[in-house]
């Protein structure tokens, strides 16, 4: 109950509810529309989704600033590839924020004659390119955290002379001298021992795992609004609801947050 009253007590923590409530909207009114509602219905849906929109583009009112100081924090980052990939990250967040902030001021009137097609697609740009640099960031740190593990499992059981071969001596093996009846199982034990790595680490990090599946499904949201890998709203409403309910779970447990 303590987590759900501080959870409940942010603004951020409302937003991603009513997120939550957006793409869900957009998922039934896809629903909908493949079973043959009522118009009606399906109307009622589309115009909750909007007003839900335009809700959470009122509470996101000042994100630029906090996605500026975070950039500012970020780039005394001491490793290179995260200060690069977070700083650039937060900034180009600040843009995409600052573009929600005036689509708002459009839809609501303050700005008249507002191009919203225009302001938009340069928005999911910015949306875009902040979220190819936060999935890079996950992989980065899945790859560093899968060669400390790989270390610790060398210091721990030192391969014997009979043991599966390492990259370097797959490589070795995988030419094109050799038959490939032997490269092949060589390959596969290879690639099973990376599978194996990679689920032990993601199982014994939850924040990235969280992260890292938050934003691949963040990800399509862009590219179909950007026509650059259309999806279809059923889709994206279902991607868009699974990463805000676990957006809504780093927010009632901090400790699943990805840091820094």
């Amino acid at each position: 109950m303590d987590s759900w009253v501080r959870f409940n007590a942010q603004s951020q923590g409302k937003e991603r509810v009513i997120r939550a409530a957006q793409y869900a909207c957009t998922l039934l009114g896809s629903t909908l529309h493949r079973g043959e509602a009522a118009s009606e219905l399906r109307r009622t849906v589309s115009q909750l989704e909007a007003h839900m929109s335009l809700t959470r583009k009122l509470l996101r009112l000042g994100n630029s600033v906090e996605a500026l100081e975070a950039a500012k924090r970020s780039i005394h980052l001491s490793d290179s590839v995260l200060r690069l990939c977070l700083t650039i990250g937060h900034l180009n967040r600040a843009m995409y924020f600052a573009c929600d902030n005036v689509l708002w001021a459009g839809k609501t009137g303050l700005i008249s004659n507002l191009d919203q097609n225009k302001w938009s697609q340069r928005s999911f740009r910015y949306y875009l390119f902040a979220l190819i640099l936060n999935l890079t960031r996950d992989v980065y740190e899945l790859h560093l955290l899968m060669e400390s593990e790989a270390r610790y499992r060398a210091t721990k059981a030192p391969p014997s002379p009979g043991t599966t071969p390492t990259a370097d001596h797959l490589s070795s093996t995988s030419s094109p001298a050799l038959p490939g009846a032997v490269a092949l199982p060589v390959l596969w034990a290879w690639l099973r021992r990376q599978l194996h790595l990679v689920v032990t680490v993601l199982h014994s990090n939850p924040p990235l795992l969280l992260d890292l599946l938050k934003n691949s499904c963040d990800i399509f949201i862009p590219l179909d609004r950007l026509a650059i890998y259309p999806t279809g709203p059923g889709f994206v409403g279902a991607c868009g609801l699974a990463s805000s309910v676990l957006s809504i779970l780093t927010l009632l447990h901090p400790w699943l947050k990805l840091k820094p």
